[in-house]
């Protein structure tokens, strides 16, 4: 699918979903090194961003951030690797990330949004986020070793 690039400025901070921008040496450092993908390797971090509408955070050139929706771009989308890099946090640049994926205009048009995630409750439930905590209501498998 042909993505139009959308940007989002806040003083020095840029947030864009232009893929060309993005560094993948960062991303897959970051992720590997992460608690959610721990080793994935650089080829699975560019397919898994050539399949997903990204979002990248950016000081000046300097990429901070990251986040990416698996969308089919007309009813669904999983929010995930979501991260600002440690000396940029407490700054509100992780909300503002967060606030700037639910500013594109695919997401109003989404039936279900989903995120999965133990860390940053507070952060998306003030977005709105709910927890699902139904029983038999949501499913996985779940191979959490599986880059190692």
């Amino acid at each position: 699918m042909s993505e139009q690039c959308v940007e989002y400025i806040r003083g020095d901070f840029c947030v864009t979903t232009d893929k060309r921008r993005l560094d993948i040496s960062a991303i897959q450092n970051y992720l590997t090194q992460s608690s959610w993908a721990p080793g994935i390797d650089v080829a699975t971090v560019k397919l898994s961003i050539e399949h997903s509408l990204c979002f990248g955070l950016f000081d000046g050139e300097r990429q901070i951030g990251f986040a990416r929706l698996v969308t089919d771009y007309a009813t669904f989308g999983y929010l995930c690797d979501v991260y600002v890099l440690l000396d940029y946090q407490s700054q509100g640049l992780g909300r503002w990330l967060v606030e700037c994926c639910q500013a594109h205009p695919l997401m109003s048009r989404l039936r279900r949004i989903m995120l999965v995630t133990d860390s940053a409750p507070w952060l998306y439930e003030k977005l709105g986020y709910q927890p699902l905590n139904r029983t038999n209501f949501v499913w996985q498998i779940n191979r959490p070793d599986i880059y190692l």
